[in-house]
């Protein structure tokens, strides 16, 4: 049996940046992964420059061979009418892609890794965690995405009791004529809102790679708008006509609507594993990341693993994201009894779309970048 400080499942950015935050700790940790890197990761795949500048991510560096698409403009709108365009006039965000960002953060780490490792079995035994009887931590940190094994022992765990949003999307290398006939651009991601606001659909190009997809609350007929929306776009050129034929699907559950507990003894949850994506966008990734940094903190300081000692943990969360139950309200500019009403002249608008849906909802340009200590005590 191997023993370890804290024990991580789930190396994708919320667990490599745990990883290598604790690296200067003292804390000996382990990262496990049922999956080897890189690996494909269902995601529209975009991150803003608040996650690269948190992350300290040089820049020249990671386009080295990578996908780093630079992202000016948005063109939004809802389904059945026509978009809006809007310049920001400099880059606002990145478009990467998950295989190539994931393997990076993980490459930066030290941490010893046990990749392609399904984790099968979690018992308790005096105070630690046993994984497979092979590896035992009195920490075990879930940050495996919905799915995680270790969200299943905290509360009632991932399943039908959860709202969730479940999306399709694919992404693909496309060829000289794909690229040519696609009308959509590198530098102008599209989102397009479903009509009854529980959804909505994109249109992202990253260099020759092609990201389509549409995600919602509600999941019920998810085939079919998307199929009705992969339709509209063909006929207005906007995506090729030749597609691969599978869309890949994937959860994850908002922040607001979550309701999964983030610690217990010995146990803690981060990212996606938490439910932590921000309620109107559906990004995962800048939660993931800070969820980490801040969870990197408490297990540095805490004199011990009890659910009392790491519940610094989850009242560090709700200060940072809100407390749930009143982020959508804090967040959504206009009333709820207005909002259908108003939603199709709004998404008609320049400034709302500007301000309200790209700035706020999708860039989260007002909230500012985590603490300096907590990045510096991390990398």
């Amino acid at each position: 049996m191997e023993a370890y400080d804290v024990i991580i499942v789930g190396a994708g950015p919320a667990g490599s940046t745990l990883a290598k935050a604790l690296e200067s700790s003292g804390k000996r940790a382990l990262l496990i992964d049922k999956q080897t890197f890189p690996r494909d990761k269902t995601c529209a795949g975009w991150v803003t420059p608040t996650v690269m500048e948190t992350l300290k991510i040089d820049l020249t560096d990671y386009s080295n061979g990578r996908t780093l698409q630079p992202i000016r403009r948005f063109r939004i709108g809802m389904m059945g009418q026509a978009a809006v365009e809007n310049n920001h006039g400099r880059v606002v965000s990145y478009g990467i892609r998950r295989c190539e960002f994931d393997d990076y953060l993980l490459g930066r780490t030290n941490t010893p890794k046990q990749l392609g490792t399904p984790v099968k079995n979690i018992t308790r035994r005096d105070g630690n965690w046993l994984i497979d009887d092979t590896w035992s931590a009195p920490l075990l940190v879930g940050a495996g995405g919905h799915f995680c094994p270790v969200a299943r022992l905290t509360g009632d765990g991932p399943g039908s009791h959860e709202t969730i949003v479940a999306a399709k999307e694919i992404e693909f290398e496309m060829t000289h004529e794909q690229a040519r006939a696609c009308k959509a651009r590198g530098d102008t991601p599209e989102l397009w809102f479903c009509r009854d606001l529980k959804g909505y659909a994109w249109v992202f190009r990253k260099g020759n790679y092609l990201n389509i997809g549409l995600g919602r609350e509600d999941n019920h007929k998810l085939s079919t708008h998307l199929q009705d929306f992969v339709a509209t776009m063909k006929s207005t050129g906007r995506i090729p006509e030749d597609l691969p034929d599978r869309f890949k699907g994937h959860a994850y559950l908002l922040y607001d609507h979550s309701g999964r507990p983030l610690v217990d003894d010995g146990l803690l949850l981060i990212g996606d594993a938490a439910g932590l994506a921000y309620t109107q966008s559906g990004e995962g990734i800048r939660p993931a990341i800070e969820s980490a940094l801040l969870a990197a903190d408490v297990i540095r300081q805490a004199p011990d693993f009890s659910a009392t000692s790491l519940q610094a943990y989850g009242d560090a969360i709700a200060e940072r994201f809100g407390h749930r139950g009143s982020v959508a309200e804090e967040n959504f500019q206009i009333p709820g009894w207005i909002r259908m009403p108003l939603a199709s002249t709004l998404m008609r608008s320049h400034w709302f779309t500007r301000k309200v849906v790209t700035e706020k909802w999708f860039l989260h340009q007002e909230v500012p970048t985590l603490a300096a200590g907590t990045q510096c005590a991390a990398f």
